[in-house]
């Protein structure tokens, strides 16, 4: 049998479709035709194997035409028989193309029942998989050979296609409900243990209270403008968790170098001004400081990758390995907008966006572990009427695909920031006071949470904490002497921190 020559597949891509020695490439003809034949035996056929396979799956040309066809009337939910799939043909004009009616007729004749029909489809689609991967490992070596191509741009164009092969091959069979309900009390009990917590403990108490800790399996989005402590907020929940609960956590900063993440770190725990960290003029007993605390994060399992332009492929190689090697529970990226799909094409940043934001929801499913991703919002908070700045849903930027994929959507505002004042347009006495707010909760109640922000320590801590910040509830009068808190044997003045301190 000659090899097909595919124009259709092969105009996706410059490589020649297959190279390989002059083998023919994975396939079963009498396979092929006998889910064709059954097709048009089988009542309900069709819908058995329609998420199975599609025209490509075949590489007979006439056969791929007539899958084409079945696949027209199953969509039009028009009756699936020899009859229907020859005149589909005869309009289509590909009637004699296929052999014409005498081997439509030959098909259902070599086939005594559909009874096999899904066994044998899957085994198609299986060899249609070889011969995708066989023709992209053609493609890579054309274009590893090529010197005029730049070697990065063919790693991340294989990368994507790679990724692309991977997607179409990630198929669940249905469960029976009985075994989800066990593992659902299972995790009810676990959670009437743990004081209602089901998921991961964030170290935010109202947090957690309203979400019963991170949730496997969930993507949660943390959107805010520039300044609000978007990387603030997730190192501060990281070293919470981390350090008091043992959580596995791994970060990807794809803004900031691991160097930078660390000492933000390290100012967190040991409560050291950033610009001390960064001069290293630290007095004696914040050197004993230093040294006593950083203990706690040395032995801490958090996991720092600071890729730039981490592309969708790399994550899902790299998560995969550290739950498979570290037993990671939780993934951070920061940000979101800062990761790319490359190798696939798009017509626009918004839809590049978009499918970035399906492949984190669909690792977060397979590894069974939160994924949270920062997210920007965009300029028009700032745009709108002074009483009305807070963060919405249609604040996210570039896709509005990240708000229907996401299973939780958070904001982070600051009010002393979007007002660059202490007091809101009320009056009221905002220094310190940052609000979470949980604009979308798939499983569960939305709510506004109030934390407190340190600024000289970039820090995040439940509002009830007071330990290095200066008290100011919202509503409360201005005070004086607010700001001066006594640390490391002198004064700090918190309401005029310069940003150096606390880059956000």
């Amino acid at each position: 049998m000659a090899t097909h020559n595919n124009s259709n597949q092969r105009s996706q891509h410059n490589a020649p479709l297959y190279e390989n020695g002059g083998r023919i490439p994975p396939h079963d003809k009498d396979l092929e035709e006998a889910v064709l034949g059954a097709l048009m035996l089988e009542k309900d056929a069709y819908s058995t194997v329609c998420d199975l396979l599609k025209p490509d799956s075949f590489y007979e040309p006439a056969n791929k035409k007539i899958y084409e066809a079945i696949q027209a009337l199953g969509a039009a939910q028009q009756p699936i028989d020899m009859l229907t799939v020859v005149e589909r043909l005869r309009s289509d004009g590909t009637l004699d193309e296929v052999g014409g009616p005498v081997f439509i007729s030959e098909l259902t004749s070599r086939v005594a029942s559909g009874a096999h029909i899904e066994y044998h489809a899957r085994i198609v689609a299986q060899k249609y998989i070889a011969r995708e991967l066989i023709r992209f490992a053609s493609s890579v070596e054309s274009r590893a050979f090529d010197d005029s191509l730049d070697i990065d741009d063919v790693l991340q164009g294989a990368e994507g296609e790679l990724f692309e092969i991977s997607q179409r091959n990630l198929k669940k069979d249905v469960t029976h409900i009985n075994p989800v309900i066990q593992q659902a009390i299972k995790k009810i009990q676990d959670a009437s243990n743990q004081s209602g917590l089901s998921g991961l403990e964030s170290g935010y108490h109202e947090i957690d209270k309203v979400t019963s800790g991170w949730q496997n399996s969930d993507l949660i989005i943390i959107a805010a403008r520039p300044a609000m402590g978007k990387t603030a907020f997730v190192l501060s929940m990281a070293k919470n968790m981390a350090v008091e609960y043992n959580t596995r956590v791994a970060i990807f900063s794809l803004e900031m170098s691991e160097l930078q993440l660390v000492n933000r770190l390290i100012m967190n725990t040991c409560e050291i001004t950033g610009d001390k960290i960064k001069s290293g003029q630290l007095t004696t007993p914040e050197w004993n400081i230093l040294l006593q605390r950083v203990s706690a994060l040395t032995t801490a399992p958090i996991y720092i990758d600071d890729t730039p332009s981490l592309s969708v492929l790399e994550l899902r190689t790299k998560a995969r390995r550290l739950v498979r090697e570290h037993g990671i529970q939780m993934i951070i990226i920061d940000y979101l907008q800062l990761m790319n799909a490359t190798g696939m094409t798009f017509g626009s940043r918004e839809q590049e966006v978009s499918k970035i934001s399906r492949s984190l929801k669909q690792l977060a499913k397979e590894l069974n572990i939160p994924i949270i991703a920062l997210s920007q919002l965009n300029r028009s908070v700032e745009s709108r009427t002074d009483n009305n700045r807070r963060p919405q849903l249609s604040d996210l930027r570039e896709s509005g695909a990240i708000e229907q994929d996401a299973d939780i959507v958070c904001f982070i505002n600051r009010p002393e920031v979007m007002y660059k004042s202490g007091t809101d347009p009320e009056g009221r006495d905002v220094r310190g006071l940052a609000e979470f707010i949980i604009a979308k909760h798939r499983s569960g109640s939305t709510a506004d949470i109030e934390l407190r922000f340190v600024k000289h320590l970039a820090r995040f801590q439940n509002w009830e904490d007071t330990t290095n910040s200066t008290p100011a509830k919202m509503g409360s009068k201005l005070n004086d002497n607010f700001g001066t808190q006594q640390f490391g044997g002198g004064s700090v003045d918190l309401s005029s921190s310069p940003e150096k301190d606390a880059p956000y």
